[in-house]
């Protein structure tokens, strides 16, 4: 190889280092342009991130309060439902409380209705056997009209019925009805001397009073 050879290669050699000098700038730049831009990508991943976990915990919370809402609904149904519940209870109570009183007195009513229609026939007994002889007083017949009176009796008082007491005592219009005054100093002023008719009380009411004759 000649002299003139050698410098033709070695100038090849140089214009070819030149070119990798002057490539390798821009490879440089280049890396670190990608670098540089890889920066922005990996703080816009967090930010990303961030903003994901951000936007995740929104929802929970909101999933939260709608639970929580849910919650407070079911538990006001609960208490619109036990209201109602002892609104209900409490009317039955009524109800039924009222129902036993208009029991009673219908019971009450008719109770003293048929007491009624049975007086007078205590007081056709009373005056039958009144007019009975002595001889006759003995007599079978008049035994068992006697039992029969005595039966009736403690029918009555099996029911609550007694007698109003009246000769002695002082006239009471709320148990005496007086259709006849007298003179009569020995018995003294407004004193029942005699009675007519018996009066009968039914559980402390007056089922009928007693006709009696007051003394002035």
């Amino acid at each position: 190889m000649t002299d003139t050879q050698k410098e033709q290669r070695e100038a090849e050699n140089g214009q070819e280092a030149s070119a990798v000098t002057e490539e390798n700038p821009q490879m440089e730049e280049g890396g670190e342009t990608l670098a540089e831009g890889g920066e922005p990508e990996e703080a816009g991943t967090e930010e990303a991130g961030e903003t994901a976990q951000e936007g995740g915990a929104a929802p929970e919370k909101k999933g939260f309060f709608k639970k929580k809402e849910k919650k407070d609904k079911k538990d006001e149904q609960i208490e619109d439902l036990t209201d109602r519940l002892k609104r209900s209870m409490a009317e039955f109570e009524n109800f039924r409380k009222r129902t036993e009183k208009e029991k009673a007195a219908m019971y009450e009513v008719g109770a003293r209705s048929v007491i009624e229609k049975i007086l007078p026939v205590v007081d056709n007994f009373e005056r039958g056997m009144a007019t009975l002889k002595e001889e006759e007083a003995h007599s079978p017949f008049a035994e068992g009209m006697d039992k029969i009176y005595k039966q009736l009796l403690t029918t009555l008082e099996s029911m609550d019925v007694t007698v109003i007491e009246a000769v002695g005592q002082e006239f009471n219009p709320d148990f005496h009805n007086a259709v006849m005054h007298v003179e009569d100093a020995e018995a003294g002023e407004n004193v029942v001397v005699e009675e007519f008719q018996k009066g009968y009380l039914y559980r402390g009411g007056v089922v009928r009073h007693s006709m009696v004759k007051v003394a002035n």
